[in-house]
């Protein structure tokens, strides 16, 4: 396997565990402004504003419903994202310019995915686009410190 086979699907690992990571900060979030509607109420729209944000609609029944139904809070939290979660503008600004290349170098345009999240505030323009090993390196630190990787390796790493 050449090392660009191998990098794609170590580096959409990454871009899925910044999006485990922001799941749980921004379900913990929504269950917070909107506690009478309950934890998978929360789960539901948390998942519904990420796949939003990176391009990635789920297409099953049940969540396509959810997203159809709550089209204005997904747009209405897309809008306060960069405001309520500056923290996670680094992480997701290089999840979603990671994913935009490893679409790019799969034969995938996702650069209207990009646009969106600039007009959103939630990439950060100036930023340069990650380096493989550095990106890696963001998520696994992020990934331990969230707990969503317990080892010293990177997604997508082998034992050695």
């Amino acid at each position: 396997m050449t090392y660009e086979n191998r990098l794609v699907p170590s580096m959409r690992d990454g871009v899925e565990v910044v999006k485990m990571i922001f799941f749980k900060r921004l379900k913990a979030h929504l269950a917070q402004k909107y506690p009478g509607r309950g934890g998978r109420f929360a789960g539901m729209l948390a998942g519904a504003i990420i796949n939003e944000l990176f391009g990635t609609p789920n297409s099953e029944e049940e969540f396509a419903r959810f997203a159809g139904e709550n089209r204005r809070r997904i747009e209405e939290e897309l809008k306060g994202l960069a405001e309520n979660f500056q923290e996670m503008r680094i992480p997701l600004t290089d999840a979603l310019r990671v994913q935009f290349v490893c679409d790019d170098m799969e034969g995938m345009d996702s650069k209207e995915v990009l646009l969106r999240a600039r007009d959103l505030g939630v990439l950060i323009v100036e930023r340069e686009v990650p380096l493989p090993r550095n990106f890696l390196g963001l998520v696994r630190r992020l990934g331990r410190a969230f707990d969503i990787l317990a080892s010293d390796r990177a997604p997508g790493e082998r034992p050695g």
